[in-house]
C-alpha cells in the first residue's frame, strides 16, 4: 500500500505529561495530556476491532437476501477499492503529524476552520450513536440462549464495562481490544475454514454442495422491481451495506497520538489492517452467497422477526441445515465478544473525537481535562451518557432502534471518508505549494492524488444513495421518519459549517499559507528522544 516508509530512529513511550497543568501541579487532573502507551499489536489490532461487529456475522444475510450472493460480492468487492482510496490518503497525513484526533483537527488546519468544526462533531456523533448499536445487539445476541436476563440489566453491565475499561490508563483499552479483536479474528478465520470444509461434502449430511446456490436460486435477486432493474436494486443494496460495514482507516488514525513510536508503529497499522479487514469483508461476502441460498426460508424468517443472537447469521442458518449442533453456540458467544469490542472501540473513538474538537476550540475546554492517567475524563463520561439511549429497548422493539441507529450513522460514515479525502487533497496541494517533496515524509501513498479523489468522488455520491427506497415510485415507501434519518447528517453538516463560518469568519485556506509544520516540532522531539522497550 506503500511506496515508501521512512527508515528514521523510532519514537518515545514515555507518559509525555503536559506542564500546562490546571488547577495546580498537585492536582491529577491536567489538560492535553493523553499518553503515548498503545503499543504496536494494540494498534494493530485496534483497526479490526473497531470495525468487525455483529454486521460481518449477522447483518450480513440482509445483504443476501437483497441482492444475491454475486451482488453481495462484488458489491463488498468494489466498496474495498474505496477504503483503500481513503486510507492512503489518510495515513500518509495521520503518520506525518501523528497528533491525538488527527483527521478532525486537519480538516480545520488544511481546508477551513468551519470546514474542521463540521467534521469533528460529524464524526463524534457517528462514534457516540453507534455505541448504543453495539450494546441493543449484545442484549439480542445474549436472548440466543436466554430471556431470564433482564435487559435493563444487560445495559447497565455492559455500560459499566465500558466505563470501567475507557476511564483506565489507555493500555488498558488497548489491551482489552487486543484480546478481543484476536477473537474476531479467529472467528472470521475459522468460518472462512468452516465455509471450505462443508461445501466440499464435509458435513453431516455429506452434501458436496459447492456454488449450487450460485446456480439454483442463482447469483442476482431481484429486489422491489422484477428483471435487470430488480437486479441492480438488489446490488445496491449491497453496496450500501458494504459502505456501513466495512471501515478502518479512521479507527487506526483516532489512536495516532496516543501510539508509541508512531511514525512506525502506523505505516505498518494501516497496511495490515486494511489487507486483514479486505480478506475478512471480501471472503465474508464469499462465505455467506456460498452457505445459504438467497431465498432461505429459515434465513428470511429470522431476520424479518428479528431473530435474537446468532440465529440470524446465514453461518448459523448454515450449520442448521446441515445438522451441526454445536458450533451456533460457539459463534454466538464469539459474535457477543466482536459487538462488546465494538462498542468499546466507539467509546474510545467519541470519547478522543471530542477532546480533539476542545483541543482545538471548537468544543467547551473542559473536555480537554484529562486525568493522571490521561483519560480526558468528562469527553468518555458525555459519551457513556449518550449510551444511554440504549435503554430505550425497554419500551421500544428492539429491531426498530437498531434500525434507527443505522440509518442515521450510515451518511455520518460516509461523509467522514468524504472528508478525509477532501483533507488529503489539501495537504497534497499545500505540499506542493510550499516545495516539500513527499518522499521525505514519513509514509508516502501510492497513486496519489488519484487516490484520493477516486475515493472522493465514490464515498460522496454513495452519502446521497443510501436513503434512496423512500423515493421509489408504486411502492409507497415514503415516511418522513426514514427520510430524516436517511439525510439528517447531510442537512446538518452544512449547518454546521457555515453557521461556525458567519460567526467566525472564516477562511478556506490557501495552499501556500497552510502551517505543515504545527505540532511537527514536538513530534520530531519526541522521535530523537524515544528509547525503544522490550516487546511485549
Amino acid at each position: 500500500m506503500s511506496s515508501h516508509v521512512s527508515s528514521k530512529p523510532p519514537i518515545d513511550t514515555s507518559d509525555n505529561e503536559s506542564p500546562d497543568v490546571l488547577m495546580g501541579s498537585s492536582r491529577p487532573i491536567t489538560a492535553g495530556t493523553t499518553h503515548r502507551n498503545l503499543k504496536p499489536r494494540h494498534i494493530q489490532l485496534i483497526g479490526i476491532g473497531g470495525t468487525i461487529g455483529t454486521v460481518l456475522y449477522v447483518q450480513i444475510g440482509q445483504g443476501l437476501l437483497h441482492g444475491g450472493p454475486g451482488s453481495l460480492f462484488i458489491a463488498f468487492s468494489i466498496w474495498c477499492t474505496f477504503v483503500l482510496a481513503v486510507t492512503l490518503s489518510v495515513a500518509e497525513m495521520v503518520t506525518y503529524l501523528p497528533i491525538p484526533s488527527p483527521f478532525i483537527r486537519f480538516a480545520g488546519r488544511f481546508v477551513d476552520d468551519a470546514f474542521g468544526f463540521a467534521a469533528g462533531w460529524n464524526f463524534f456523533i457517528f462514534e457516540a450513536a453507534l455505541v448504543p448499536f453495539e450494546v441493543v445487539a449484545c442484549n439480542l445476541i445474549i436472548q440466543f440462549w436466554s430471556d431470564a436476563v433482564p435487559v435493563g440489566a444487560i445495559i447497565a453491565i455492559v455500560l459499566v464495562l465500558y466505563a470501567i475499561l475507557n476511564l483506565q490508563a489507555v493500555q488498558w483499552y488497548g489491551e482489552s481490544e487486543f484480546w478481543a479483536a484476536l477473537g474476531k479474528f479467529l472467528l472470521i478465520v475459522g468460518l472462512i475454514i468452516f465455509t471450505f470444509i462443508v461445501m466440499l461434502g464435509g458435513n453431516p449430511k455429506g452434501d458436496r454442495f459447492g456454488f449450487r446456490y450460485w446456480n439454483d436460486p442463482g447469483a442476482f435477486a431481484e429486489l422491489y422491481y422484477p428483471g435487470n432493474l430488480g437486479k441492480f436494486l438488489g446490488f445496491l443494496q449491497c453496496l450500501i451495506q458494504a459502505s456501513f460495514t466495512i471501515a478502518g482507516p479512521d479507527y487506526v488514525s483516532m489512536s495516532a497520538g496516543e501510539a508509541v513510536n508512531p511514525r512506525v508503529t502506523m505505516p505498518r497499522a494501516f497496511n495490515s489492517v486494511f489487507y486483514r479487514l479486505t480478506i475478512f469483508f471480501v471472503l465474508g461476502s464469499l462465505c455467506v452467497g456460498i452457505l445459504v441460498p438467497y431465498n432461505d426460508e429459515e434465513l428470511t424468517a429470522a431476520l424479518e422477526n428479528s431473530e435474537t443472537g446468532a440465529a440470524g447469521s446465514p453461518y448459523v442458518v448454515a450449520m442448521n441445515r446441515l445438522g451441526i449442533k454445536v458450533l451456533p453456540h460457539i459463534v454466538n458467544a464469539t459474535v457477543l465478544t466482536a459487538a462488546f469490542s465494538a462498542g468499546n472501540s466507539y467509546v474510545y473513538c467519541a470519547s478522543r473525537s471530542l477532546y480533539g474538537l476542545a483541543l482545538e476550540g471548537k468544543a467547551p475546554k473542559f473536555f480537554a481535562i484529562c486525568t493522571k492517567k490521561g483519560v480526558p475524563i468528562f469527553c468518555v463520561a458525555l459519551v457513556l451518557l449518550i449510551a444511554l439511549v440504549s435503554f430505550l429497548q425497554l419500551s421500544s422493539s428492539t429491531a426498530v432502534v437498531l434500525n434507527w441507529l443505522v440509518s442515521l450513522v450510515t451518511a455520518s460514515q460516509l461523509i467522514n471518508f468524504s472528508v478525509m479525502c477532501v483533507t488529503y487533497l489539501c495537504f497534497y496541494r499545500a505540499l506542493q505549494a510550499q516545495g516539500i517533496s513527499r518522499d521525505s515524509l514519513p509514509y508516502k501513498g501510492i497513486l496519489q492524488p488519484y487516490a484520493a479523489w477516486y475515493g472522493l468522488v465514490g464515498t460522496f455520491i454513495m452519502t446521497f444513495v443510501g436513503g434512496y427506497t423512500v423515493f421509489l415510485p408504486l411502492y409507497g415507501f415514503w415516511q418522513v421518519s426514514d427520510f430524516l434519518f436517511s439525510y439528517a447528517m447531510i442537512g446538518i453538516c452544512p449547518v454546521l459549517y457555515v453557521g461556525w463560518k458567519l460567526i467566525h469568519k472564516t477562511k478556506i485556506r490557501k495552499p501556500a499559507e497552510i502551517d505543515l509544520r504545527q505540532d511537527l516540532d514536538e513530534i520530531e522531539e519526541y522521535e530523537r528522544n524515544y528509547v525503544p522497550q522490550p516487546a511485549s
